[in-house]
């Protein structure tokens, strides 16, 4: 009987050409020199260096890769702050928090991932033992709490007050034609939030790993699960490579195959910023150009060299998409690129 990890790990090796896409905006830095090991989120100074500290720490004392990047991403989801990750995240449109979180690491291949994860705060810790502890790949639902309850997670109620009142005034001020009325003072932010967190790590080694973790869509339809907790869209690396994550619209990265698309540009010779302007560059082309887009995709990568890149499909000016890192050199926040100006 052929033992199904064995047998992606060898079609994997084998490698997937694909035809370069040539980006129109200038190439980040093309230098190979090694930056190892470094830690990388999808964040900019705000949440940057709350982030990576703890992942930091694990890799300057040369400890485990997947440690690293599993205490950085916790620190999103422990946070009732953060809307769009784990504990305090905006629920779905029944006022219900649904979580999605995977994790891959370069060595071995090997994935797991959780999604419609209800009552967990610590979703990607959960996929790691997915990953780790069963022949699975995906658990979603009740299956998944089942199995995070099992090895001693506690079911706790992730809405947060914050957040239950933001969805109750989403709810009354949904249609004006239902039974719901706002409070004298509505007024609040309508805008749809849709953030997610990536943490990718290259150790001393060069060996890589990732994960990405989200909150998903507010008020999406229950059961909705995004491009995180998919394999190759919210998240793919390859130890030959590197690594590359995503936020924003699920659903488009989701149909390009984003993540792993943009580990296969690296593989065929970009490097990680042009690897990144080329996915959101696919989106566009597959979207029928940028008229048609009013939507938002982020994507960042780190090379197995330390190469890092960050690009987003729009942007307003002034207002790039940014990325923070920790290396040796100290944290550090770096702009990125974007396809379309808002």
């Amino acid at each position: 009987m052929i033992d199904r990890r064995k047998f992606i790990k060898s079609i994997s090796a084998l490698g997937v050409s694909l035809p370069l896409v040539k980006s129109s905006l200038k190439a980040g830095n093309n230098s190979t020199a090694k930056n190892n090991p470094i830690i990388l989120c999808s964040r900019g100074e705000k949440w940057g260096k709350k982030v990576l500290k703890p992942g930091w720490d694990v890799l300057k004392r040369n400890g485990l890769l997947l440690d690293a990047i599993e205490k950085s991403a916790n620190v999103t989801e422990l946070d009732p702050k953060d809307t769009s990750v784990g504990y305090g995240g905006l629920p779905n449109e029944q006022g219900v928090v649904q979580l999605d979180s995977s994790i891959m690491n370069g060595p071995d291949h090997n994935c797991g991932s959780v999604a419609c994860l209800e009552g967990i705060k610590t979703p990607c810790s959960v996929a790691r033992l997915v990953m780790e502890r069963t022949d699975h790949i995906h658990l979603v639902g009740k299956g998944a709490q089942d199995f995070a309850r099992m090895h001693g997670f506690k079911v706790e109620n992730l809405l947060t007050e914050s957040t239950r009142k933001i969805w109750v005034k989403w709810k009354e001020n949904l249609s004006d034609k239902d039974d719901y009325f706002p409070p004298a003072d509505g007024n609040y932010d309508t805008e749809r939030t849709t953030g997610t967190i990536n943490v990718l790590g290259v150790n001393n080694e060069g060996n890589v790993a990732g994960i990405t973790t989200t909150s998903g869509l507010a008020w999406k339809i229950p059961g909705r699960i995004g491009d995180s907790p998919i394999i190759g869209a919210g998240l793919y690396v390859d130890n030959e490579v590197g690594a590359v994550g995503a936020t924003g619209r699920g659903e488009e990265m989701i149909r390009s195959c984003g993540s792993f698309l943009g580990v296969e540009f690296m593989r065929n010779g970009m490097t990680a910023q042009e690897a990144c302007e080329a996915v959101c560059k696919r989106i566009i082309d597959i979207n029928g150009g940028p008229s048609k887009v009013n939507f938002n995709d982020k994507i960042v990568a780190l090379s197995k060299n330390g190469d890092i890149g960050c690009a987003s499909i729009r942007a307003k000016k002034g207002d790039e998409p940014k990325v923070a890192t920790w290396s040796k050199k100290g944290f550090k926040v770096t702009k990125g690129t974007y396809l379309i100006e808002i």
